[in-house]
């Protein structure tokens, strides 16, 4: 999906991969962090509680995001029985992913603003870097939302799906993965993504929220 985005710049696309790796690496540093801050070091012992891409990086995930428009990292791995909320402490890990790729963007979003609010003069290399950094962003903090495990979104919503139908929250709990991958392959095979399908009007909603485009 990224790379249809912009078919006749590789250079610019060259340019975004350090974008790419941030955004992912910031995603996964903030799991880590908070889940420090509450109390589990777990990560910290493991070489995760930093920026550096090696740490983080999963090159079939990073792949996915340049194809289809979304993909992931190394999960940080955290033990919930370290935390000092027993209650929230995983909901508040698992949150800080998708909260600290919505805070990139819209930091993005400010820098866009204020160009566009005093005329600055940019170059088309700048434009679509900043425009690229609004995306992915906002695609992985979205796409993370979803509560399929083993998305961040499966630790944020799973109580209250299973308060509310626990037979559906166990489903979606044993059978995430296989319920993405099969999204994914199909969105490869038939050209038609369904997750892209559900996350690009939060996407378009957020860019214009935070960029007004």
């Amino acid at each position: 999906m990224l790379l249809q985005l912009f078919p006749d710049h590789l250079d610019v696309l060259i340019i975004l991969i350090p974008v790419l790796m941030f955004a992912l690496c910031f995603h996964e540093f903030s799991h880590a962090y908070i889940a420090y801050m509450l109390g589990d070091d777990t990560a910290q012992r493991q070489g995760r509680l930093t920026l550096n891409p090696l740490a983080h990086l999963d090159p079939i995930g990073s792949l996915m995001i340049l194809i289809v428009g979304f993909g992931w990292a190394k999960p940080v791995p955290v033990n919930p029985l370290n935390l000092r909320d027993r209650h929230t402490g995983m909901m508040k890990v698992a949150f800080a992913g998708p909260a600290s790729n919505l805070l990139l963007a819209f930091i993005g979003g400010c820098i866009v603003r204020v160009v566009n609010g005093f005329h600055i003069p940019v170059n088309e290399t700048f434009s679509h870097v900043i425009y690229f950094f609004l995306y992915i962003n906002i695609a992985l903090a979205i796409f993370n939302l979803i509560p399929v495990a083993p998305l961040d979104g499966s630790q944020i919503f799973g109580s209250i799906i299973g308060r509310k139908n626990p037979e559906l929250a166990w489903k979606l709990q044993a059978n995430g993965p296989k319920i993405l991958l099969g999204l994914i392959v199909f969105g490869m095979i038939t050209g038609y993504s369904i997750i892209g399908a559900i996350i690009t009007p939060f996407i378009k909603f957020f860019l214009y929220v935070f960029a007004g485009i």
